[in-house]
């Protein structure tokens, strides 16, 4: 085998795995994207609905898309940095929680993080724009981490109990028809 040959098949073999990664990753963002905009969704029309009562028009579902799109991507940094990992041993409620809980500090960070950046951005200061999630929101804000929470819980179960079963065996068993 020639030197250029050693070369092209180590290239196709990259691009192909490389091609596989992307298209894994994809999927995965796709899935939490689905499970996030879905929650913030209902989240949002609950939102709409109290507000409504009150004579006030709001449906944000676009921005309920744009931020489950941006909390995904988040999660998947997350999983990248391999932030809620732990002891896989003992009853699998310990990790589970380990991990939504982890992953909710996770969140809530880079969302302060995304926040002030949106400020700057907007031409406001980073004390202007995290006094909105910390003055008179501050309630919405700490039900919001609650949801947040309660959110993740069930996304780590599944993850976690996939994982115990063996790879993709979990979803075959909750997606294809059992024989």
């Amino acid at each position: 085998m020639t030197l250029r040959e050693i070369i092209v098949a180590t290239d196709s073999k990259q691009t192909t795995t490389l091609k596989h990664r992307a298209i894994l990753d994809l999927r995965e963002f796709a899935i939490i994207f689905a499970y996030v905009y879905i929650t913030l969704g209902a989240i949002m029309l609950m939102k709409a609905a109290v507000l409504h009562a009150h004579g006030i028009d709001y449906v944000h579902l676009g921005s309920a898309a744009v931020k489950a799109a941006v909390l995904a991507k988040f999660i998947m940094l997350g999983h990248a940095l391999k932030i809620g990992d732990g002891d896989r041993s003992g009853p699998l409620i310990w990790p589970t929680l380990y991990g939504a809980f982890t992953f909710m500090v996770l969140l809530v960070v880079m969302s302060i993080i995304e926040e002030a950046v949106v400020g700057l951005i907007h031409h406001r200061s980073i004390v202007e724009s995290l006094a909105q999630l910390a003055g008179p929101r501050l309630e919405e804000t700490v039900a919001s981490i609650v949801i947040t929470l309660l959110v993740l819980i069930p996304y780590f179960a599944f993850r976690v109990l996939g994982e115990v079963l063996g790879e993709g065996r979990l979803a075959r068993m909750f997606f294809v028809a059992l024989d």
